[in-house]
């Protein structure tokens, strides 16, 4: 497994150096995972110099963004859109080392070059509220109470001259609440040169994306300065996605999954019982045949025009024992380490791919082996979850599992909390493998800043160490305060999204580390769900009710009492006027003078 990447990281650095040296580069790389699952990995790169960038000069570089970034001041900007839970236990390692991750909903951080504290505020207010504009999210509720400055969690990607560096200040905010979907993929889309029409990005689409069991969206835009050559702008779009064969190839008008027939049933023939009525169904995890078209909903609608030629669009990650069917027209080439090959797409035709399912039974079965790259084992496993009973106090443990047998792993810990989550430091410990002890064994550093209420959250920073083949219990409590009653979400009742810790694993310092300890990697745990003292909002409702009728009844009264003039029934015969008195009294009149003559007549 080693090396494969060995070869990854090589492979990575020429397509680092052509993706310089050429002006817009795109490629999709597809790797079966265990249980019947595809990770697609679509990356895209735009570069311009920084003297065009400074003279309005856009090609590439998309107008829109880079009019916000010169009004506001960025000299370095990481956007992230996540949904879903990336499971490490199946899937192995995250793609990029967790670099192109952010934790569920959307999370920014920037460096604005800024002299004063207030000054960066400012430009952190003017650089979301475009933003969530621009991508159609909720960026402008990213306030002061969810914006932290982190220490030592967060370092600059670029180059950045040192006098540049004195300058800059680090914002970091996150929206776990926020839930991603079709309206922020469209604009997305829209910074690529070929805007989706053309090229890997036609695969995109919103009801496949977001359909997946995981998926992320990553921008981000650093400047890089090659020695000696001119600096360089560039912007790198990520999107990657894991999706569920099975359920990604049922067809978009009729998804709603069937018992298949009975001569569509995979059944596993070497059981003894096995009969044209008795059928075992194969097992889930074993491998399917699926298609680029059928997976996706589409074919690739051509090579985008504007891309390096010299870099092939498709990349797949099986081994080449494995057999793949493609259009005509394109161009196979074969990785020498025997677990990659990658693909030229014809230009003015579509393109697609079919993976046939491959035979486990007969005179040469195959195995998984034969079919998927084995996942690499992530360097860190990290599990967060509340403890403690009420709505009072609580508190937080946090799982970290070092795999290796013989290396330690080193890395730093953040957490950004909300204001109303009022941790007690003096609580925070370390169990390593059920054994309680000392915090400087494990914990080297801590960086805390408390809470102020409605002015800021709480953010903790820790530099920690887990030794080889052990798992760590970090754990602390909290007090969970009370909210006013404006301040409540209106599905107040489900609870108030804590955002996902950040993991930064530092490289190693041995000697001779391996290849996958070389450099820093991240990783973001789950989400939390917070439950907090909710007031019953329909005592307020009967509040206003109740007034409201009897400030109703009091006036209707006092009202009558003071405008209605009252006379007797006698009177109001006599004092009746206008038309309506006049036919009363020429009626009364007539009948009198009837009843008269009818007595003369008796």
């Amino acid at each position: 497994m080693r090396c494969f990447f060995s070869y990854l990281i090589p492979f990575s650095i020429l397509f680092w150096s052509v993706a310089l040296a050429s002006d817009y580069y795109e490629q999709l790389i597809l790797k079966p995972l265990p249980q019947s699952t595809v990770l697609a990995s679509f990356n895209f790169r735009s570069n311009t110099s920084l003297s065009q960038f400074e003279a309005h000069n856009f090609r590439y570089f998309p107008r829109s963004l880079g009019q916000i970034l010169q009004h506001v001041g960025t000299r370095e900007l990481h956007l992230r859109f996540s949904l879903g839970r990336w499971d490490a236990e199946s899937w192995g390692a995250r793609p990029w080392d967790g670099t192109k991750e952010g934790g569920t909903g959307v999370e920014l951080w920037a460096w604005l070059e800024a002299d004063t504290d207030e000054e960066a505020d400012r430009k952190w207010l003017t650089l979301t509220n475009a933003l969530s504009g621009l991508f159609c999210a909720s960026l402008n509720f990213i306030d002061n109470t969810r914006t932290t400055r982190p220490v030592v969690s967060f370092q600059p990607e670029g180059d950045h001259p040192n006098a540049s560096l004195a300058n800059m200040q680090l914002l970091h905010g996150v929206l776990p609440r926020e839930v991603v979907c079709t309206e922020n993929l469209t604009p997305f889309l829209k910074l690529l040169p070929c805007k989706g029409k053309a090229g890997i990005s036609s695969l995109l689409d919103g009801h496949k994306l977001f359909d997946a069991s995981w998926q992320s969206m990553a921008i981000d835009i650093r400047p890089l300065c090659p020695d000696g050559e001119e600096c360089v702008l560039q912007i790198e779009q990520t999107i990657d996605m894991v999706l569920d064969i099975e359920r990604s190839k049922r067809p978009r008008d009729n998804p709603i999954p069937r018992p298949p027939q009975a001569h569509d049933l995979k059944c596993n023939s070497s059981k003894p019982y096995h009969s044209s009525d008795t059928c075992l169904p194969t097992d889930y995890a074993e491998g399917q045949e699926w298609a680029l078209d059928q997976v996706f909903g589409k074919p690739i609608r051509g090579a985008c025009p504007l891309t390096d030629t010299n870099i092939p669009p498709v990349c797949v990650q099986t081994p080449h024992g494995r057999d793949i069917y493609t259009t005509a027209g394109s161009t196979e080439i074969k990785d020498p380490s025997g677990i990659s090959r990658c693909y030229q797409v014809p230009s003015d035709s579509d393109f697609s791919m079919i993976l046939p399912r491959m035979a486990r039974e007969g005179e040469n079965p195959k195995t998984d082996a034969d079919e998927i790259v084995k996942p690499e084992t992530p360097l860190l496993y990290a599990e967060r979850s509340f403890t403690g009973h009420g709505y009072e106090r609580g508190g937080v443990r946090t799982i970290l599992t070092n795999p290796s047998p013989d290396t330690e792993v080193e890395f730093f810990y953040m957490e950004s909390l909300p204001w109303f989550m009022k941790i007690y430091l003096h609580t925070l410990t370390t169990h390593i493998d059920g054994e309680l002890r000392p915090n400087k064994d494990v914990i080297e550093e801590i960086y805390y800043r408390p809470a102020l209420d409605r002015v800021r959250g709480t953010q903790l920073e820790l530099r920690m160490r887990v030794p080889p083949a052990s798992t760590v219990f970090l754990t602390y409590d909290f007090e969970k305060s009370i909210l006013r009653y404006t301040e409540y979400p209106p599905d107040a009742n489900r609870g108030f999204d804590v955002a996902a810790a950040v993991i930064t694993i530092l490289p190693s310092e041995d000697p001779n580390p391996p290849l996958a300890r070389q450099k820093t990697s991240n990783l973001r745990t789950t989400t939390l769900l917070l439950s907090l003292p909710t007031p019953d909002f329909s005592m307020p409702y009967n509040v206003i009710i109740f007034t409201s009728t009897a400030i109703a009844l009091a006036f209707g009264g006092l009202y009558n009492i003071l405008i209605r003039r009252f006379v007797g029934a006698d009177e109001g015969e006599a004092t009746a006027g206008g038309l309506k008195g006049k036919i009363i009294a020429a009626v009364t009149k007539l009948v009198g003078k009837l009843k008269g003559a009818k007595g003369k007549v008796d």
